[in-house]
């Protein structure tokens, strides 16, 4: 395996570092201690092309004005809070409003917008790359010192897993996910609605017309939310179901997880012959498949559009702070908050 060290660009007079991972096995990924963004995935198609799987950029430019979430970790919460703000132990506290009346990813100034502390492991056959982050009490709103780590761990498997750690010495809320936007074709030629998805759920959380969760359970049973034979995302853009229809033709919507660490999530795309495997503990993953995208900004030279890319965030329910039939996102003083997400790279 290989690391290449670099300097991405700068930001408020400090240096954004870059990390280039090559294995044996010829996958290759890149990543930024901005954000802990994950600007590249090169994998190699069924005719052995290495190509990259990935929406990002190379600019620092290009990442503040235009980047909807490429790539980071989300944090403090994945999702919309309704109302930007919640309530723990009485005490009810206010978030920004950055999605209409609504908290989405955390706020504007969250984790996606944070240099982290960086640092590297090379071993045998894996490479670690630590990012820490300690978002003071009161940042975005949110209570307690909360000291973040991610590792990125990337190995001969071509296999990327995602560990995340937090502790807090107040009691606060803490969901994070990793936002990449996935598109097997290579190098952006076609968009994800031929991609096929499979997974292992029986229901997804109904959203309300500002996109937030209700908490309703719906059974995907006969509707285009079925993914659990393998479906193909345009089914769901086209579809007349009024939940696709809500979030602009397509999907950005919870599905609760009926297996954990058993390939549960699977997408494909048959033509490049490329497969990501992915296996978490988290309950749910949220499908998003590019519905807002916007088209004034070109991404390597491809024009941005809609479903150019779908996000697979694995997470606890967004929004449901305190709600008795799901996960809650209250971590509590000086409790430790853990999660593991892996990628598999794979052909068919």
């Amino acid at each position: 395996m290989e690391v290449i060290e670099g300097v991405f660009g700068s930001l408020n007079g400090r240096n954004v570092k870059s990390y280039t991972i090559k294995t044996d096995n010829g996958m290759e990924l890149t990543c930024i201690d901005y954000g802990c963004i994950i600007t590249k995935i090169n994998v190699r198609d069924r005719e052995g092309n290495l190509e990259n799987i990935v929406l990002g950029f190379d600019t620092m430019d290009e990442y503040i004005n235009y980047s909807p979430y490429f790539g980071c970790i989300i944090g403090r919460t994945a999702g919309r809070t309704e109302n930007a703000s919640f309530e723990l132990d009485g005490v009810s506290y206010e978030l920004p409003k950055n999605d209409g009346i609504n908290n989405l990813h955390g706020g504007p100034h969250g984790f996606h917008n944070a240099i982290w502390d960086s640092s590297i492991e090379i071993q045998e056959n894996e490479i670690n790359i630590t990012f820490s982050y300690t978002s003071p009490d009161g940042e975005e709103g949110f209570p307690g010192n909360l000291q973040v780590t991610v590792i990125y761990t990337i190995n001969n498997a071509n296999e990327l897993i995602i560990s995340y750690r937090a502790k807090s010495d107040k009691k606060t809320i803490v969901n994070l996910t990793n936002h990449s936007y996935f598109n097997l074709s290579g190098n952006l030629k076609r968009t994800v609605l031929h991609h096929e998805l499979m997974l292992k759920s029986d229901g997804f959380l109904e959203l309300d017309s500002s996109l937030i969760p209700t908490g309703k359970v719906l059974p995907v049973e006969g509707t285009v939310f079925d993914f659990r034979k393998g479906r193909q995302i345009w089914q769901g853009v086209e579809s007349e179901h009024p939940q696709t229809k809500l979030v602009g033709g397509g999907y950005d919507h919870p599905f609760l997880l009926n297996a954990n660490n058993q390939k549960e999530i699977t997408l494909l795309d048959r033509e490049s012959g490329r497969k990501i495997e992915i296996e978490t503990d988290e309950p749910c993953v949220v499908l998003y498949t590019g519905n807002m995208l916007e088209d004034h900004y070109e991404i390597r030279g491809t024009q941005s559009q809609k479903h150019l890319g779908l996000c697979l965030e694995t997470q606890k329910p967004p929004n449901m702070i305190n709600h008795p039939n799901f996960p809650s996102s209250v971590l509590e003083a000086n409790q430790v908050y853990r999660t593991k997400t892996k990628y598999s790279f794979t052909l068919i």
